[in-house]
C-alpha cells in the first residue's frame, strides 16, 4: 500500500480492490467524496493494469454527425437545433457518401453516425446511409445511431425496436455509440431533458441490441447538476446491465462543455474531476473491460494522465467532430495515427492500434 492510499481514508475500498470484491453504492459514493486523487488513481491504476497491462489503444475512425435537427433540445446540448434555426443542417446521403469518399485511402476501420432526432428524415434514410457506405468501403466497421435515435426510428417506422434493429444490421450496421444515457436520474431527466428516452427504455434498448449480437458502449454526462449519488445509481445500473447481457464494450465519461448551451452559466469540469470520474468508473465498473478517457471532451494531455487514472483507450483520429465542439470545445478536429501513438508512448504506456471491438489492428 503505497502512502497516498495509506493517508487517504479509503484504505478499507483498496482492500475490497486487492480481493476483487465487488465495490457497493456507499463504497462509490466515498469514493467521489475524496480528494486524494493520488490514491483514487493508484486503485484504479490495478484494477486497468490487471485488465490491460500496459496497452493503450486507439482507433483509425472517422465521424459523421449527419444532422442536428432535434426535436428533444435537451438544455445541456449545443449541437441539437429547430428546423428553422439558422445553424440547422441535415446531410444527404450522397453528401455523407462524399464523406466516405474523401478518406477512402486511408486505412480507416471505423466510420462512427451519430445526429440529432430528426422529426422529417424517413426510415429508409437510415438504412439506405448505412448500404451506401457499405458500398463505398465494405470492411468497414459502421458505429452509428445510439439507442435513443434507435428508438426514435422504430417510432417513425412503426416497428418493435427489436425489428428495427435487426433492418439496421442487415442495412451494415456493426455496433451502437453509447451517447444519451446522460444520467438515468429521474430528477435529471426531467429538469434537463424531458423529452428524452427514460433511462429504463435507454437501458432496455442497450439490452435487446446485445441480445441481437450488437455491441455498444455506454456513456455518463457529468459535471452539469447531478448529485454523486446521482453518478454512482447511473454507474451501478451499468453494470447492472452488464451482468445481464456482457454487451458493453467501453465505458466513456463525458465532460459537460457548458457554453452555447441553457446552461452556460455553469463552469466547465476541472482536470482534477475528470480525473476523478474515470478512476471511480474504473473502479465501480469491474464487468467493463474497458474505460475510454475521450481526448475530444477533455483533450490529449489530461488523455494521456488519464492513462494511469484508469483508463486504457483515448479513442481515435476522430476527425469532423461537431457535438462537443459547438458546445466551444477548443481541442483539435483530428489527430494522425502518430501523434496518437506519440500522446500513448509519453504516457509511458504501449499504443495499441484496435478496431471497434478491440481486436488488435496488425502494426505498419
Amino acid at each position: 500500500m503505497n502512502q497516498a492510499v495509506q493517508d487517504s481514508g479509503i484504505e478499507d475500498i483498496f482492500e475490497k480492490v486487492k480481493k476483487q470484491q465487488r465495490l457497493s453504492f456507499e463504497d462509490g459514493v466515498r469514493l467521489y467524496q475524496s480528494n486524494n486523487l493520488l490514491a483514487l488513481g493508484s486503485i484504479a491504476n490495478i484494477v486497468r493494469e490487471k485488465k490491460n497491462g500496459n496497452k493503450a489503444y486507439y482507433i483509425y475512425n472517422q465521424h459523421i454527425n449527419y444532422s442536428n435537427i432535434c426535436v428533444n433540445l435537451c438544455r445541456f446540448c449545443a449541437f441539437g437545433k429547430d428546423r428553422e434555426d439558422p445553424a440547422a443542417y441535415e446531410m444527404t446521403i450522397e453528401k455523407i457518401v462524399e464523406k466516405i469518399k474523401e478518406r477512402i485511402d486511408e486505412p480507416v476501420s471505423e466510420v462512427h453516425i451519430v445526429g440529432g432526432l430528426n422529426p422529417d428524415l424517413p426510415y429508409s434514410y437510415y438504412l439506405d446511409m448505412l448500404k451506401e457506405i457499405k458500398k463505398i468501403r465494405p470492411s468497414i466497421h459502421i458505429q452509428a445511431f445510439t439507442v435513443v435515435e434507435i428508438a426514435h426510428f422504430a417510432h417513425l417506422a412503426e416497428k418493435p425496436v427489436e425489428t428495427v434493429i435487426e433492418d439496421l444490421k442487415e442495412a451494415g450496421l456493426g455496433s451502437i455509440p453509447g451517447g444519451g444515457a446522460e444520467v438515468f436520474s429521474t430528477r435529471i431527466r426531467e429538469k434537463l431533458c424531458p423529452k428524452k428516452l427514460s433511462s429504463e427504455e435507454w437501458l432496455n434498448t442497450a439490452k435487446i441490441a446485445h441480445k441481437a449480437g450488437l455491441r455498444s458502449n455506454a456513456t455518463i454526462l457529468y459535471g452539469h447538476i447531478e448529485t454523486y449519488e446521482e453518478r454512482i445509481e447511473h454507474l451501478m445500473a451499468l453494470r447492472n446491465a452488464q451482468d445481464e447481457t456482457g454487451g458493453f464494450l467501453t465505458f466513456i465519461p463525458l465532460a459537460f462543455h457548458p457554453r452555447n448551451t441553457d446552461l452556460a452559466s455553469l463552469s466547465p469540469t476541472t482536470g482534477f474531476e475528470d480525473l476523478k470520474n474515470i478512476a471511480v468508473a474504473r473502479l465501480m465498473l469491474d464487468n467493463f473491460d474497458h474505460i475510454k478517457a475521450y481526448w475530444v471532451m477533455i483533450g490529449p494531455k489530461l488523455a494521456q494522465v488519464a492513462l494511469s487514472f484508469g483508463a486504457d483507450d483515448i479513442d481515435g483520429t476522430v476527425l469532423e467532430e461537431k457535438i462537443t465542439h459547438m458546445a466551444g470545445a477548443e481541442t483539435s478536429q483530428a489527430l494522425t495515427r502518430n501523434e496518437l501513438r506519440r500522446v500513448i508512448r509519453e504516457a509511458g504506456r504501449e499504443p495499441v492500434e484496435r478496431d471497434t471491438l478491440y481486436n488488435e489492428v496488425p502494426k505498419v
